[in-house]
């Protein structure tokens, strides 16, 4: 017989016959509330087993999506966890961080827009002041915008939000925490299937996605010797609050229905991959390389 987690996810992850989702659209960067269905972020189903034990973990985009679902298995690992996000996302911050208390896990909030190189700079700090250290670095935070026709159409002011906040603020942020990591530490990137299947309505998210696959690669083989560990996750199409926040409302209909599993994922689904990168026993000797999650896309 099924176990309520087990319903409760089913439900979470059932799509319509496109594979997708109902038509719905919300104005950036979303909130999970509005979302219809909500999705799985592993409320009812992560089963934490101590991989993580003591840890202290910095996961950027932290309030909602895949940096939810992160930080509810990293805290049912048994790692503390200090969430970076928008001040409009204050209202999802929040839901995640009782999900983090009701693990027994410490939680702090920062809030603060990673446009802002000073904002990048200090926040590695401030979540030492908060949880005693970092151990782990989760560069989760990106955007998109909505579809457009092709590069004549696409406007300095949305070209610069999305090499900035995907790109840039991941440099500012990983040079600002590097200094804070002892040997056994990790950084984790969130990357995408577009760096490899890049679609031509998503010019300038693809090239950042790729870019953070090149980055992955190159700071794993700096920071070997110092024994930090850098690796990188590839979601495929995944039910977020970025997806109603930047796509038509009917492209949501057919969502995710073009990979393999024939649906998108949900956050849940994409957890784990973090968990395995970053526990000190289980990937070790794991550096430099790109897990996807993608539904069966391929991500080589």
């Amino acid at each position: 017989m099924a176990s309520t987690s087990d319903v409760a996810a089913a439900a979470a992850r059932k799509v319509n016959e496109n594979g997708g989702f109902p038509t719905q659209e919300q104005t950036p960067p979303g909130l999970t509330g509005e979302m219809n269905p909500r999705p799985d972020h592993g409320e009812q189903s992560y089963v934490g087993h101590g991989r993580l034990r003591g840890l202290r973990a910095l996961i950027t985009g932290g309030d909602s999506g895949i940096g939810r679902a992160v930080a509810i298995a990293f805290a049912r690992e048994g790692a503390s966890v200090a969430l970076s996000y928008l001040d409009s996302e204050e209202e999802d911050a929040r839901e995640t961080a009782e999900l983090v208390r009701a693990a027994d896990e410490e939680v702090a909030l920062l809030p603060g827009d990673l446009m802002q190189r000073t904002v990048c700079g200090e926040l590695p700090g401030r979540a030492v002041q908060a949880l005693g250290g970092v151990d782990v670095l989760i560069n989760n935070a990106g955007f998109q915008m909505a579809r457009t026709p092709g590069i004549e159409e696409l406007r300095d002011e949305d070209l610069n939000r999305v090499l900035t906040t995907n790109l840039q603020a991941l440099f500012w942020l990983t040079r600002a925490t590097v200094p804070l990591l002892q040997r056994g530490s990790s950084i984790i990137n969130t990357t995408s299937i577009q760096a490899y299947e890049p679609s031509t309505t998503l010019l300038d998210y693809a090239a950042t996605k790729a870019a953070i696959n090149n980055f992955t690669v190159n700071l794993a083989g700096e920071l070997g010797s110092r024994g930090i560990r850098v690796n990188a996750v590839a979601p495929g199409p995944i039910w977020t609050p970025l997806q109603p926040a930047t796509q038509e409302g009917e492209h949501l209909e057919t969502f995710g229905g073009d990979t393999p599993l024939g649906r998108a994922g949900q956050p849940a689904e994409v957890a784990p991959a973090y968990v395995f990168l970053a526990s000190p026993a289980e990937a070790s000797y794991v550096s430099g390389t790109v897990i996807g999650v993608t539904g069966g896309k391929a991500v080589f």
